[in-house]
Order: structure tokens, then C-alpha cells, then sequence
């Protein structure tokens, strides 16, 4: 059994230990407060189905809950919009926000489990939004060891969206790498 007093997710006392050493060395920093960090992680599905069939938000929300630890929150419309089918309050999607220890698990499992199962994976394209944060896409949430593939309606695919506190993306790549997130360029 593990004792969760005393547990540390081995990315998190990587990060005490080495990473923060080597990205201050790296960038000149004076202060460890400056040294950029993971302060969440965000896991969204959105699903298209949803306006023909409700059921398949709640199956997306349950694999969502298996593969993040924690519970994930149904997100609805906001607005009304005919050409879509869409009514105002109609569930749309699902997702979750990690912190703390479960963020560096998954980050963990994301890096080292899921992204080698991806057919023909050749790297991660590296998509910054400008202020040190990150996003990708999964086309399919079968990846992840938590999913169990026979009991899968549909494959759904998910966003990963991991919030940095850089102030620019060339600092905040630093970051994912030394996390060993495998970018192509």
C-alpha cells in the first residue's frame, strides 16, 4: 500500500533536485522565486455527439475522472445556437484541473506511458501561446493505461493545456524539456 503521507511524485522531487538547479544556471536567474514552474494542468474533451446523444458527455466525463485521479466538471453551453443544434445550458463537454502531486503524476504518465502508445509518434509539436503556456491535442484518449479499450463507445479526443509561471515561451520550453516532453523542434 502506498503511504500518501510521505509520497512525492518522482517529476516533482526531479524538479527539487535538478531541474531547478539546471534552469537557473541556464537562464541567470538571482532569485528562486524567478525559476519558472508548473502551476496547473488542464485536461478538456470536448464532445461534438453530445447534441444527439447526452449519454456520451457522461461516458467522456467518467474516462476523463479515470484518467486525471480526480473528478472532472461537465461544461455547458452558454448560449443558444440554432445551426448547431445547440440549447443554452446543454452539457457539452468535460473537464478537469490538476495541481499539486497529481499534476506531476500524470504529467509523469502523459510523457512516459500515453505518448509512446500514440500510433506513428514522431514528437510534440511545440505550441506556445506566447506567456510561457502550453497546449496539445490527443486524438484519442485509448492511449492512457486507465482507459480500457473494450469498453470504449467512442474515441474521443482530448486538449492539454499545462500553465506555466514563465513569462515566455522559451523558458517555458525549457522547462518541458528537462521534464524529458518530447518536442520535435
Amino acid at each position: 500500500m502506498l503511504d500518501q503521507a510521505n509520497y512525492t511524485p518522482r517529476l516533482r522531487a526531479e524538479y527539487v533536485e535538478k531541474i531547478r538547479a539546471a534552469l537557473k544556471e541556464e537562464f541567470g536567474y538571482k532569485n528562486d522565486m524567478e525559476i519558472p514552474r508548473l502551476e496547473k494542468i488542464v485536461l478538456n474533451m470536448g464532445v461534438g455527439e453530445a447534441t444527439k446523444d447526452t449519454k456520451k458527455v457522461k461516458q467522456a466525463s467518467e474516462e476523463l475522472s479515470l484518467i486525471a485521479g480526480q473528478k472532472a466538471v461537465m461544461t455547458y453551453a452558454k448560449k443558444s445556437i440554432a445551426g448547431f443544434r445547440v440549447r443554452e445550458e446543454m452539457p457539452l463537454g468535460t473537464k478537469v484541473t490538476l495541481r499539486g502531486d497529481r499534476m506531476y503524476d500524470f504529467l509523469d504518465r502523459l510523457i512516459n506511458i500515453a505518448l509512446p502508445r500514440v500510433r506513428d509518434f514522431r514528437g510534440v509539436k511545440p505550441s506556445f501561446d506566447g506567456n510561457g503556456n502550453f497546449a496539445m491535442g490527443l486524438k484519442e484518449q485509448i492511449v492512457f493505461p486507465e482507459i480500457e479499450f473494450d469498453k470504449v463507445d467512442e474515441v474521443l479526443g482530448m486538449d492539454i493545456i499545462m500553465v506555466t509561471t514563465s513569462s515566455d515561451d522559451a523558458q517555458a520550453k525549457a522547462l518541458l524539456k528537462h521534464f524529458n516532453m518530447p518536442f520535435t523542434a
